[in-house]
């Protein structure tokens, strides 16, 4: 039996906890973190809260990504796991947040410090994801970002049905299937975390850290010289 591939843990992964976090934490992106500066119009339009954390969530972002970035070459020049590393990393920042929520959640308002700590904590568990997957996992499609993976999704189908050579016809085919099971993994995570805010509230963020662990359970192609 084939194992679930890492990337197609992390897509499942992404999508929950964009989801929870969006719904729990007033309306922010953890994952597709640009998302915030549409929800940060709105909430200055509509007098929504959250403002503050829509505006640290892409400082918050950028900046773990360089400290990701900088501490891999550290890593790999005392012959140390990155990737793995990355992933545990990740992982506790995902129990951090955890437990931030369901001791202080659920957060009615997302102005308060509690509020945004936890939001910060899961911005940063996902830009280590995202530093990931550019670093070692650049030939699986992207699994935080669905948009471009259905864009090629569609490229590759009219190349199909336009019918050129056998051999470019079974790259996309191949690399079709790669980019659906990402979308769909991830949308099954969007509803997944949605079902889960509906029975469990907040608690539902107390999740992401088993999928962290998943995510280290998963098979994966370590790349050279990253040791798993």
């Amino acid at each position: 039996m084939k194992k679930i591939s890492l990337a197609t843990v992390l897509s499942f992964d992404a999508g929950y906890v964009d989801t929870a976090g969006f719904l729990a934490l007033q309306g922010l992106f953890t994952a597709h973190v640009t998302g915030n500066f549409v929800t940060f119009g709105a909430a200055v339009v509509l007098g929504t809260s959250g403002i503050i954390a829509k505006l640290l969530a892409l400082p918050v972002f950028c900046t773990v990504i360089l400290v990701t970035r900088l501490a891999s070459f550290w890593l790999a020049g005392r012959k140390y796991p990155v990737l793995s590393t990355m992933m545990r990393v990740k992982l506790l920042l995902l129990i951090v947040a955890a437990t931030l929520a369901v001791s202080y959640g659920p957060f009615p308002k997302g102005d308060g410090w509690p509020a945004i700590l936890t939001g910060m904590v899961l911005v940063a568990a996902m830009a280590i994801q995202n530093a990931a997957h550019k670093i070692h996992l650049a030939k699986a499609p992207p699994t935080t970002m669905m948009t471009g993976n259905t864009t090629q999704i569609m490229i590759d189908l009219a190349d199909v049905i336009r019918g050129q050579s056998l051999e470019a016809k079974n790259a996309a085919k191949k690399r079709m299937i790669k980019m659906l099971t990402s979308v769909c993994a991830f949308a099954i995570g969007c509803g997944a975390a949605a079902t889960a805010f509906i029975w469990l509230g907040i608690w539902c963020l107390a999740i992401p850290p088993l999928l962290g662990l998943l995510a280290l359970m998963a098979e994966v192609e370590t790349p050279e010289g990253d040791a798993k």
